[in-house]
């Protein structure tokens, strides 16, 4: 018998040795005692002579053999009969028989204590045997009897892990997996924290391990390590788990991306590939089972005080340690690594069981990190897992299959929608009672959808008469759309859409019904996301929208707050002339909260952006832009002017304060803004006076004026209208108001004179001033007219640039009178006596205090501001008439000074002739006292005004 190899070809051995051993009673004993127990061992390995040795087996064998098996010294003999154990023990008739003794449960400790790995695994078998057979019946015996006793088990394991037979790891891992899934959990296997931690360490080594068999037997350990009786034992190692988990996730996402080796083409090769995914797709099947073991044990220790605050943690413990911060880790862990390696994975292939558990994982999540479900609800919705789900339900769940699957399917999809619609982006969150009434519909309507999308179009177009139950279930299929396309999951064609959202609407109002808020508001939404791409809606159509809209409460109930939106209102009349001022408001008190958030969320990396207008791309705004210019136009009787200024002034502000010029970035929309502005001024009532809020607009929109170039023309001309029309349209004393506002802003003045400039060679009308009058204006001011006088001066300069030649302004002298002396030719217009009463004014202007405190602010305005022609010829004058009382000897020594320190070599021309000719009247009339300013003055204006001067004044200066 141990020389053949096959049962084949020792049958008719084996058929006389039975019949022998029926004829003589003591031949199997002799057999055992004489011949050890292989020939026994093979004589049992038929399931027939099996059954037919049993009775003789219990009466007499069994005795012997386990008195044998329990006094064998040598290796040799314990070996055969752990080999001949093993055997028996694939029968449940000699199970029992066997377990009636309590020799296998003593020798199978000492053997596992051994040092041996030949018998560690042999006797490791045998438990096993034993555990998977006869579980319930077997399981409390060993326990009882502390065989192996858990401590050995994992000091044993431990041990293992340091040797390199792999074999002897697998078979120990297999023992304390079902040790672990048989152990009933009224009795704590585990009775210290430490011992907990222990086999969570030894765990955590044999899933590392590179040997793909040892770490497949180490997940399935897991799974069963993770169970709230074994982990019960104070205080919690919430670290250790943690630890365990990582170093799971960190070995299936390292064997997930193992490249298949490199083979020939064909059907070997094609078949070697399906094996190397399906195999991924099991090794990844017992992470997620792990992990969701794990959330499960997270989800049952929130009900349990000791196991969240860990009581007997020390003080000076870490946080890490506490439920709330392994429950933050496991969702952590599901979107860093459990999500990418599922969706990695289904590009190869999709099994239901895989996702069923990944789903699982998923749902839990929402209930073990509370205050994270928003964020993580709306992080799912924008990686499209509604479509991902739908697709899965629609796949594998429709009829009866997979029922299970369509479970866990369906309580993701419930739970997902409820967290996205308690805690919307765009738009305010329903109330508790519509939650309720939402979650009910979604409760019963879920579990129904298994249909791919044309289906579901197909069932929402329905125009037959819609039983109760397919309402909610046409409510869940609206809903989700309206969730998916809301994060930018637009996987519904938008023509088919709109077309089934149609026939949808007619439906109800055909049965008389009223669709709940939610419902409404998904409607719409949809509606005016698909009009792009759709023809205008029907009038019937819009008239059943509006009576829906008419029931409720209030709009902002069902406003989605998003430009397309706000088009759909005002473009439709119907909708526009009933809801088109309170959409307006909503719209606006929006924009408002963007910019609030924007504020309060500062910090780098903040993805809150302001949706207003301005940052809408040029095609979408200008829609919007337009709908609202038509909306103004055909509505004069509602008041929208201050929502539209206000909101206007916002954006205008923000602007100014992130770009420095409005050609410098993101104001493609601007000149439609400004078009905008100009209408609603234009709307504005006449004669009414300017509010704070036109006179910040009016501020602003010069400040934008002023940052332009002449070349500006799209928003420079747009401005100048608001400019104008915000002037024409009020009352005198806010005109004075504004025109102070305008003036006041020197980048607003200098830009006009610009413009002026480049146009007088352009215009074909003109105009004719009389200087005189301009003059007696100047040298007579009245009272409060500070401005005229200002603007007149403004003129005047600008008149003196042009040396007074301009196509578009005539200055002529009064009554048409020609110059009489060379000295009027020189100064015409003005004659002498003209230039003499223009001084004397502007003398009387400086003089009063507040006018001089101008001039000397205008001086100190900036470094070496005083160092211009105009400026120091005036100030010649003064020296000249020895003004005092407007400039004093001290200021003229302050001004010296700066000139003596600055670098004279970089003035133009005529700024130095200036000079030079100021700091000669000074010399003349004695007022420089400071010789080292003198002289550092007078050599720097030598050197430099040597070949520019001429050596006589010519007579045109004044």
């Amino acid at each position: 018998l141990c020389n053949m190899l096959s049962m084949g070809g020792s049958l008719a051995t084996m058929t006389l040795l039975g019949k022998l051993v029926d004829a003589i009673p003591g031949l199997a004993d002799e057999l055992v005692m004489e011949h050890g127990e292989f020939p026994v061992e093979r004589l049992y390995s038929s399931p027939t002579a099996a059954e037919m040795l049993s009775g003789h087996f219990r009466e007499k064998l069994c005795p012997l053999f386990l008195s044998t098996l329990d006094n064998a010294q040598t290796k040799e003999l314990q070996f055969n009969c752990l080999g001949l154990l093993r055997q028996l023990l694939k029968y449940d008739l000699f199970v029992s028989v066997i377990m009636n003794k309590s020799v296998l449960v003593e020798n199978a400790e000492s053997f596992l204590l051994s040092r041996d790995e030949i018998l560690q695994v042999a006797s490791s078998h045998c438990i096993t045997a034993v555990l998977v057979h006869c579980p319930a019946k077997h399981a409390v015996a060993f326990i009882h009897a502390d065989i192996p006793g858990i401590e050995a088990v994992v000091r044993s394991l431990q041990g293992s892990l340091q040797m390199t037979n792999t074999e002897l790891h697998k078979q120990g891992l297999l023992l304390f997996a079902e040790i672990l899934t048989r152990q009933p959990e009224e009795i704590r296997l585990f009775t210290s924290s430490a011992m907990c931690r222990d086999a969570s360490r030894a765990l955590q080594e044999a899933v590392s391990s590179p040997v793909v068999d040892v770490a497949v037997e180490a997940l399935r350990a897991i799974s069963a390590f993770l169970r709230k009786d074994h982990q019960s034992s104070l205080p919690v190692q919430y670290r250790a788990l943690r630890a365990l988990l990582e170093a799971m996730l960190n070995r299936c996402m390292e064997f997930s991306q193992t490249p298949l080796s490199k083979r020939p083409l064909g059907h070997a090769c094609s078949r070697n590939s399906e094996k190397a995914t399906l195999r991924k797709g099991k090794f990844l099947l017992s992470t997620l089972e792990g992990f969701r073991n794990a959330c499960r044990l997270a989800v049952e220790f929130q009900g349990e005080p000791s196991a969240q605050e860990n009581p007997f943690t020390a003080p000076s413990a870490e946080k890490e340690d506490t439920l709330e911060a392994f429950s933050e880790f496991l969702l952590s862990a599901c979107d860093s690594q459990c999500i990418p390696m599922m969706m990695r994975y289904s590009e190869e292939a999709t099994h239901p069981s895989l996702m069923e558990v990944f789903l699982s994982i998923l749902h839990s999540l929402f209930v073990i990190v509370p205050h994270m479900k928003v964020k993580f609800s709306r992080k799912l919705a924008d990686s499209s897992f509604i479509r991902l789900t739908l697709e899965l339900k629609a796949r594998f769940c429709s009829g009866q299959s997979h029922a299970s699957l369509n479970q866990v399917c369906s309580s993701f999809l419930y739970y997902l929608c409820l967290s996205l619609l308690s805690a919307p982006k765009k738009t305010e969150p329903p109330s508790q009672e519509e939650l309720s009434a939402v979650s009910e519909f979604l409760q019963h309507g879920l579990p129904q959808i298994c249909s791919r999308t044309p289906e579901s179009l197909a069932f929402l177009s329905d125009s037959q008469y819609v039983e109760v139950a397919a309402r909610q279930r046409q409510y869940c299929i609206l809903l989700l759309f309206y969730l998916a396309h809301i994060h930018e999951d637009r996987f519904v064609p938008e023509a088919e859409l709109s077309v089934a959202m149609q026939s949808f609407l007619l439906s109800l109002q055909d049965q008389g019904e009223c669709p709940p808020p939610v419902v409404c508001k998904a409607s719409v939404y949809l509606l005016a996301m698909c009009q792009d791409k759709d023809s205008a809606l029907g009038e019937v159509v819009i008239n059943a929208i509006r009576k829906f809209l008419e029931g409720i409460s209030d709009l902002h109930l069902i406003y989605t707050h998003h430009p397309l939106l706000l088009r759909f209102f005002l473009v439709y009349p119907g909708l526009m002339s009933r809801f088109g001022h309170r959409v307006l408001e909503l719209w606006f008190s929006w924009e408002e909260c963007n910019y609030e958030n924007l504020d309060d969320n500062s910090s780098p990396g903040c993805t809150i952006l302001p949706a207003n207008l301005a940052a809408l791309p040029v095609d979408t705004a200008r829609k919007v832009l337009i709908v609202l210019r038509t909306f103004i136009r055909e509505n004069e009787d509602l008041e929208v002017g201050g929502l539209i200024r206000g909101h206007f002034l916002l954006i205008l502000q923000r602007l100014l304060v992130e770009y420095g010029a409005p050609t410098s970035g993101a104001s493609g929309n601007l000149p439609l803004l400004l078009n905008l502005l100009s209408l609603v001024q234009l709307r504005s009532e006449p004669e009414q006076e300017l509010d704070s809020m036109a006179m910040k607009l009016l501020h602003q929109v010069s400040k934008l004026c002023g940052k332009c170039s002449p070349a500006d023309v799209d928003i420079l001309q747009p401005s100048f209208n608001f400019l104008y029309w915000s002037l024409h349209r009020t009352t005198p004393s806010s005109q004075k108001r504004a025109a102070a506002v305008l003036l006041s802003s020197t980048a607003l003045v200098e830009l006009l004179e610009k413009m002026l400039a480049l146009t007088w060679t352009e215009v074909h009308q003109t105009l004719s001033v009389e200087l005189s009058q301009v003059l007696r204006a100047l040298s007579f001011p009245k009272k409060k007219s500070a401005l005229l006088s200002a603007a007149i001066l403004r003129f005047l300069r600008t008149a003196l640039q042009q040396r007074f030649s301009s196509a578009l302004v005539a200055l002529v002298p009064s009554g048409g009178q020609l110059p009489s002396t060379p000295e009027d030719t020189v100064l015409a217009p003005l004659g002498t006596s003209q230039v003499l009463s223009l001084l004397i004014g502007l003398q009387n202007l400086l003089v009063q205090p507040w006018n001089r405190f101008l001039l000397f602010t205008l001086l100190d305005a900036g470094e070496n501001s005083f160092l211009r022609p105009e400026i120091l010829r005036l100030m010649t004058v003064f020296v000249q008439y020895r003004s005092s009382n407007i400039l004093s000897p001290e200021e003229v020594g302050v001004i010296l000074q700066g000139a003596a320190l600055a670098d004279l070599s970089t003035l133009p021309n005529d700024t130095l002739r200036a000079l030079h000719g100021f700091f000669l009247q000074v010399q003349s009339v004695g007022l420089l006292t400071d010789h080292n300013t003198i002289q550092t003055l007078q050599a720097s204006l030598e050197s430099l005004c040597s070949g520019t001067i001429p050596a006589r004044r010519p007579l045109q200066d004044m």
